[in-house]
């Protein structure tokens, strides 16, 4: 399955969340390459559109292989063999710096508006893509750390290994298409997967407002 962009990928998913159409939802965006999918999923289900903000950790040798991540508050997810192959100074350097950033893009994006309370209700957790899982996973865990009552992950096209693990700590897993060979990237999947902006976004979550 081909998307023709972020926005088809969301009007598509969004047809198959209408199960929690009634439901006490928000719906939490990954930033930046989540909100447009976003923003449509929370059209079509009448709810309140948020950005849950994570970031990974990566290798020191090589920032792009993740070996934890990190949310806005709460303790951080770690691949537990990777943890321990890294300096531990480093590792909590590492944590403050990436805590610093989120509350910087946060504020960047909603000035000193708080995040909507979860406590009680369903999130429904939206990215546009996913390899490893790990930033979308240490969101599902924030999302349980907030009290949500159940915990949901959108997403268009998932690998079938990290769809497994996804299954196993969301209460519920919406994928278009769970991919036995997957390609390696997430552009792979988009005939337009132009790089959003910080001002995009911004943009998109006054659109929604």
């Amino acid at each position: 399955m081909i998307f023709q962009n972020r926005k088809e990928a969301g009007v598509k998913l969004a047809e198959a969340l209408t199960k929690y159409i009634g439901e006490n939802v928000i719906v939490f965006a990954l930033p930046r390459g989540g909100v447009e999918l976003g923003v449509e999923i929370a059209k079509k289900l009448n709810a309140p559109l948020d950005l849950v903000i994570t970031k990974k950790i990566g290798y020191p040798l090589n920032p792009e292989y993740a070996i934890g991540a990190v949310a806005e508050t709460g303790e951080p997810l770690y691949n537990q063999q990777e943890r321990q192959r890294v300096d531990q100074a480093w590792l909590k350097r590492e944590e403050e710096r990436v805590r610093v950033e989120l509350k910087r893009r946060r504020q960047e994006y909603f000035g000193e508006k708080n995040q909507l309370d979860v406590a009680g209700k369903v999130a429904i957790i939206v990215d546009d893509g996913i390899a490893t899982g790990m930033t979308m996973m240490s969101a599902v865990k924030y999302m349980k750390d907030q009290g949500a009552k159940s915990v949901v992950v959108a997403i268009p096209v998932t690998p079938y290994d990290t769809a497994q693990k996804l299954s196993e700590l969301a209460d519920d897993l919406v994928s278009l298409q769970i991919d036995r060979h997957y390609r390696g990237a997430v552009g792979a999947y988009y005939k337009d997967f132009r790089q959003v902006s910080d001002n995009e976004v911004i943009a998109l979550l006054k659109e929604s407002a």
